[in-house]
């Protein structure tokens, strides 16, 4: 009997625009695999890297496997084969896979992955990382899939959710996804705060279901198995489904934020947060976006606040002197431009007074000054009561010391819900006997 060896499988950038879906391979390849008594020592990890790269197809996701095996090279080629076959090259999919037997992940990877959350990394990076370590991969097109592939098995969590990802049958690919709306809001009331922005009660909006070719129905996200079990019990479609499975994520963390922003990171598609003071009055524009700067540590930086955000009616309320500290993406400069941050979220630290010179009020009429003329000062025409000068009047500031994220439906995958805010998920153990993967009947 051959020793058990852990295998780490990961593989990213087998769908297209037009097509497939990475986390529907992993659910293929758990599929077979646990049709060959595989032991499996983690969730499926489902990883959402910096957001911002232009040529990402949905939500820059990559997947990795945690597995105990005694036939790892059997495994290695099955997967090489399902990889090559639900990979959409055809419509521009750059599949990379990566494999490394143990259990313990060496720094390099962990390295590795903590930049792809922020940063653009060259994929000639990631094919010298996996011949310097002597890994076994396997990409196809140019290689872009080897980034998410070994970042997915670098990646280490300090919070995590968990999103159960409900997938069609093959005849259903591309059709119009049809699901009751009262019950998904009727989920979301019986579920909160266990799962998280899956209806938009202002608008009426369903979020859980993608609007794209792809093989997915529904994602629900939450805290622990339990309650996306019981979320699907609830859903209600006419549809008839092939099977979900539940992955261990970073979605809802807001984990690509970490880093800060500075003259030096302040790179083209590069997420990050950085404090500062408003040094310019915000700009709206004709189409409702505001564009304000950001003195910090004697650099400033253009920041950007789109309308469908929500969050636009914030920004035009900072005025200068106001602290906050805010966090997104770096867009590359324009012509009219320099690189920009678009906002993700505004944190508000302190306020300015927001003063107003006025003229002055009398104090036995209490009634407004008039003005002498220039530099004569001002008096009051009931009395004839004198001041030299104007008086200042605070105006109360619309907005306050607080966290503004963006309304529900503008969030992006990794964008902390305010129900998250302050919680860090720690405590979820692996228990392969729980309803983690499910393949319904035929």
């Amino acid at each position: 009997m051959n020793k058990k060896s852990v295998l780490n499988i990961g593989f990213d950038d087998t769908d297209s625009p037009t097509g497939m879906c990475t986390t529907f391979l992993a659910y293929k390849i758990v599929d077979l695999l646990q049709k060959q008594e595989t032991e499996f020592l983690d969730f499926p990890k489902l990883i959402r890297f910096n957001p911002n790269i232009p040529w990402k197809t949905r939500g820059n996701g990559a997947v990795s496997l945690k597995i105990k095996t005694n036939q790892p090279s059997k495994i290695k080629n099955q997967i090489k084969n399902l990889v090559s076959k639900y990979s959409d090259t055809e419509n521009g999919a750059n599949p990379g896979l990566v494999f490394f037997e143990s259990d313990l992940i060496p720094s390099e990877f962990t390295k590795f992955s903590n930049l792809a959350l922020w940063q653009l990394i060259n994929r000639n990076n990631a094919k010298k990382f996996v011949k310097k370590n002597n890994l076994d991969f396997y990409y196809e097109g140019n290689g872009q899939g080897l980034i998410g592939a070994i970042s997915a098995i670098g990646y280490d969590f300090n919070d995590h959710t968990l999103e159960l990802l409900s997938y069609r049958k093959k005849r259903r690919f591309g059709k119009k996804r049809i699901i009751s709306t009262d019950s998904v809001k009727k989920m979301q009331e019986e579920t909160f705060p266990y799962t998280f922005n899956s209806f938009d009660t202002k608008r009426g909006r369903v979020l859980i279901t993608p609007h794209g070719p792809d093989p997915v129905f529904y994602g629900v996200r939450g805290e622990n198995v339990d309650s996306l079990v019981t979320a699907t019990q609830i859903l209600q479609s006419d549809e008839k489904l092939d099977g979900y499975m539940i992955f261990k994520s970073n979605q809802g963390t807001g984990d690509h934020l970490k880093n800060e922003l500075n003259s030096e990171t302040m790179k083209p598609y590069a997420s990050g947060t950085l404090i500062g003071t408003v040094s310019n009055i915000p700009k709206i524009t004709k189409g409702g976006h505001v564009f304000f700067t950001i003195n910090s540590k004697n650099n400033e930086f253009w920041c950007a606040v789109y309308k469908e955000t929500g969050m636009s009616t914030i920004a035009s309320n900072l005025i200068i002197g106001d602290k906050i500290s805010v966090g997104g993406g770096v867009r590359k400069a324009s012509k009219n431009f320099p690189r920009i941050i678009n906002l993700e979220f505004i944190k508000i630290i302190s306020l300015k007074k927001n003063l107003s010179k006025t003229n002055p009020i009398c104090k036995k009429c209490k009634k407004k000054m008039k003005s002498k003329g220039r530099n004569q000062g001002f008096q009051c025409i009931k009395c004839g009561a004198k001041n030299l000068k104007k008086t200042s009047l605070e105006i109360p500031r619309q907005i306050k010391k607080q966290l503004y994220i963006p309304k529900i439906s503008a969030h992006r995958h990794l964008t902390r819900p305010l129900q998250r805010t302050g919680k860090t998920n720690k405590t979820t153990i692996f228990d392969a006997s729980q309803s983690w993967f499910c393949v319904y009947e035929k």
